[in-house]
């Protein structure tokens, strides 16, 4: 009897304990990713444009970012083993090229922009496999932008572009491979506009809004302590 009761007892013990050791792991995850940032970049308004340049634009002008693939470091905390606040970190360089009436014409050249993104983050419980979901407010910092050939052509002598808040919506996995580390991919879409200003000298002659709206997607390792 004494020796079943110790087995019950170690038993019992076991249980308790196996789902704390399956949820042991580090509250701090970094990932290495590489990462591809798809922005649209269309006009969504011309606010107002000299005649000048107005009659440059022609009728249907329109604009489109370019592509462009970066190192990202990702930084996670899990506040509890299936929800986490992650936030990026990165910067990409784009030109903006012409479409419709001005198709192929460069606009704006180097093009910084700092998506700085933070979301709050839901992990379903699959085991090694863990899928997520998550959202969260993002900030485009704008930090240069120049007039391309053609605008300059027209007599711009500065762009501005303006640094706007959106909202990013995210999806992915991360897979274990071995303890503390393993494989993540993930994709974010993100809702975003700016406000360009071209200037020659001081003059104001030609303001547009843009809806950048890109796909962010990655693909890399984690290492959770």
């Amino acid at each position: 009897m004494k020796k079943l009761t110790i087995a019950a007892a170690l038993a019992a013990a076991t249980m308790l304990a196996s789902p704390a050791l399956a949820n042991d792991e580090g509250k701090i995850q970094i990932k290495v990713l590489a990462t591809g940032v798809l922005p649209d970049g269309k006009i969504d308004q011309i606010v107002s444009a000299a005649p000048s340049v107005a009659a440059a634009l022609g009728a249907t002008p329109g604009t489109v970012a370019n592509d462009n693939v970066v190192p990202t470091i990702a930084v996670e905390y899990y506040a509890a083993p299936n929800f986490s606040i992650e936030t990026i970190c990165c910067v990409t360089k784009h030109k903006v090229t012409g479409t419709g009436s001005v198709a192929g014409a460069p606009l704006v050249k180097d093009v910084l922009i700092v998506p700085a993104t933070v979301t709050l983050k839901y992990h379903l419980p699959l085991g090694p496999i863990k899928p997520y979901v998550g959202v969260g407010p993002t900030w485009f910092i704008m930090l240069d932008a120049k007039p391309d050939t053609t605008a300059a052509a027209l007599g711009a002598t500065d762009v501005d572009l303006s640094s706007n808040v959106g909202v990013a919506v995210q999806g992915g996995v991360d897979i274990a491979v071995s303890p503390g580390m393993g494989l993540s991919l993930d994709a974010k879409k993100y809702w975003v506009g700016t406000t360009a200003k071209f200037y020659a000298g001081s003059t104001n002659v030609l303001e547009t809004k843009h809806k950048l709206d890109p796909w962010v997607v990655s693909g890399g390792v984690y290492f959770r302590f």
